[in-house]
């Protein structure tokens, strides 16, 4: 059984179509980057796998069912806005979480927030955009979930912090779990990737291997995607 099936997946808005057919299967134990420019529909298909919109028709299926409570137990989601309650303290953001979800291992995120060098007593609203667009990664990253999804992690921040972000990506998701990462930021995302999904105008034009795309066409990911589509 698949983690994740979208099974002829359409969403519309005033009449305009934003997803088109999409079917995808997204496997066990992988990193794929869902590849393309903006206003191309990744938001909306990531919007519909964590149940916050309804599709027009199609479904998603997360093993094997139909969204709902026990989907948001599996799925991990980082928005590409930040959510947190600006007056919280650290701490209070960690026993907030603590207590929505009974798979979020604060140990782990006390442990990620010293490579920060914060305090959990210090406020949100005290905290650089850089420092909390790094807090909401590391709750999300905290949670012992089967499907990661982050929107756009990367927009908005300086390299080094990009650099940081991957790293921790890379280094803290749940064994045999699969991270999905939606960005038009393809150059910097590219070296931790398995998996690829280019869409376009709200169609998945294509799902491949990272390495045997890279060897099929002898070029980069970002290389690869900007012949493609023009970029």
């Amino acid at each position: 059984m698949e983690l994740l099936e979208c099974k002829h997946l359409c969403k519309e808005f005033d009449n305009i179509k934003v997803l088109k057919e999409v079917n995808l299967t997204i496997p066990r134990g992988k990193i794929i980057g869902l590849l393309g420019k903006n206003g191309m529909g990744k938001t909306t298909l990531i919007k519909l796998i964590n149940d916050l919109l309804t599709p027009t028709s199609g479904e998603v299926l997360i093993n094997g069912n139909k969204l709902g409570v026990a989907s948001k137990k599996i799925i991990s989601y980082l928005p590409e806005r930040t959510y947190l309650e600006k007056s919280m303290t650290i701490e209070q953001a960690f026993c907030y979480f603590e207590d929505f979800y009974d798979n979020f291992n604060k140990k782990k995120a006390i442990e990620l927030l010293k490579d920060l060098n914060l305090e959990p007593d210090k406020k949100i609203a005290q905290m650089s955009k850089g420092m909390q667009e790094k807090l909401q990664l590391i709750l999300v990253m905290s949670r012992e979930a089967e499907l990661y999804i982050l929107d756009e992690p990367l927009g908005g921040v300086d390299p080094a912090t990009r650099d940081y972000i991957l790293d921790t990506i890379l280094s803290n998701f749940k064994e045999g779990a699969s991270v999905i990462i939606s960005t038009h930021l393809i150059a910097d995302i590219e070296r931790i990737l398995d998996e690829v999904i280019f869409i376009d105008n709200g169609e998945i034009k294509l799902q491949a291997s990272a390495d045997e795309l890279r060897s099929k066409e002898n070029a980069s990911i970002d290389e690869i995607f900007r012949r493609s589509f023009k970029c």
